[in-house]
């Protein structure tokens, strides 16, 4: 899952004079100012611009799934007197949540 959307990190690449952005993987890695090859954009750097944007649009689009296939099941689990719905509203909601999880190596 995407945590960032291209344009922030070409945003903070302008503002801070990084060039040639390009996303491998998911690593991001630019040329630093006056650097001859590219590095890693900082740990520090990513945090920050996650702070200021918030979800980007996987984030968001698996965030409002979870919430729709809970709202789903649990009109099921209603109408079929099972529980079954629920637990795999409450599966697909925990393996959002892991990809949800933001984590910097």
């Amino acid at each position: 899952m995407k945590h960032f959307c291209e344009d922030w990190l070409q945003q903070w690449c302008y503002e801070n004079g990084w060039t040639d952005l390009y996303i491998e993987g998911y690593q991001y890695w630019a040329f630093p100012p006056g650097a001859v090859i590219p590095e890693p954009i900082p740990p520090e750097a990513l945090q920050l611009i996650k702070a200021e944007k918030g979800l980007s649009g996987q984030e968001k689009l698996w965030s409002i799934g979870a919430v729709i296939v809970t709202v789903i099941a649990a009109i099921l689990s209603y109408f079929l007197k099972s529980p079954m719905p629920m637990g795999l509203a409450f599966a697909f909601a925990a393996v959002t949540v892991g990809l949800l999880e933001f984590e910097m190596n």
